[in-house]
């Protein structure tokens, strides 16, 4: 394994000010780096999810969305924003090879529900991580309840219990699938009980992805498709979402969700309020820390997302 680099340390991927006791200090982790275990890993991921937040809100404020790191460190760390997939496993990626772990990207084709099939482009990036000859899916970019809370094993058929439900890879003709199965749903506010945001299925497939080695570069296209085409899912919707102690918090245009995982034996509770615009900043302030430059224009069109 490599020798990690020590936090501050100048390396290949990094240039300008980029260091890692601002990452750390922006996710709050305060951890042992001496070992490049997957206990380590796992504590440095689960402040990055709990810290950053999966959002897309530089759509719907007029910023465009760029993939060169410098900008990305920038915006999560600096500006305290959040950002999608391509952001935040590009980041964390970076952390991790810093540190000295085994990492390499891949690329998924996420499933669309309510299409019942995979996306036809490969619009997620994911990290892999290799200890000990085992390897591991570390994936901080899908938020809501899909979002996982530890590395995933990279095994087949064998069903990984976390706190957010049941995941499971399965592989089949070297294509590995990501399912997950989750709990029942109490939702206190009854007008809410259909919502569309609401997943109906108990298990439900998440993305398909083979091992072969991926680059930022290969989702230049993407970055810029999923930003400004009509089709996209985030162009229909203004999405922020950020993992908690216990649940997530989503705010999907003006509607704020709050999770809280197996609060009674086998069930979540999910509890929604719609906000009014003028609520709609100082929740996104209060409750995923994020200020924003310019002025939001939230939007949610019916279906396409599911929480």
């Amino acid at each position: 394994m490599k020798s990690p680099m020590k936090p501050g340390q100048e390396v290949g991927l990094a240039r300008g000010d980029m260091n890692l006791e601002e990452y750390f200090a922006r996710t709050g982790y305060k951890g042992s780096l001496e070992n490049q275990d997957l206990e380590t890993l796992t504590d440095i991921f689960q402040h990055h999810i709990r810290a950053v937040p999966f959002e897309n809100l530089s759509i719907h404020c007029g910023e465009k969305i760029t993939l060169e790191l410098e900008h990305v460190y920038n915006k999560i760390v600096h500006k305290k924003r959040g950002g999608w997939c391509m952001e935040n496993n590009q980041l964390l990626g970076w952390v991790l090879k810093c540190l000295g772990y085994d990492t390499s990207f891949l690329g998924a084709y996420v499933f669309n529900p309510h299409e019942n099939a995979y996306a036809t482009i490969m619009t997620h990036l994911l990290v892999k991580v290799v200890i000990e000859g085992k390897a591991y899916i570390v994936d901080a970019g899908f938020g809501v309840s899909y979002q996982m809370w530890q590395p995933m094993e990279l095994v087949s058929g064998k069903d990984q219990p976390q706190a957010p439900g049941i995941f499971r890879f399965t592989e089949k003709n070297a294509i590995w699938y990501l399912e997950k199965m989750r709990r029942k749903q109490y939702i206190p506010n009854q007008n809410f009980s259909n919502s569309d945001l609401l997943e109906k299925k108990d298990c439900r497939k998440v993305y398909m992805f083979s091992l072969e080695p991926r680059t930022v570069e290969d989702f230049c296209f993407q970055c810029t498709y999923l930003q400004t085409s009509p089709d996209s899912l985030f162009t229909k919707k203004s999405i922020c979402t950020l993992q908690t102690t216990d649940g997530f918090r989503a705010l999907i245009g003006w509607t704020l969700t709050e999770t809280k995982y197996n609060y009674k034996e086998n069930m979540d509770l999910v509890e929604f309020i719609t906000l009014k615009d003028e609520e709609v900043e100082k929740t996104l302030k209060d409750k995923f820390n994020i200020t924003l430059e310019r002025k939001l224009v939230p939007i949610n069109i019916k279906g396409f997302y599911t929480i």
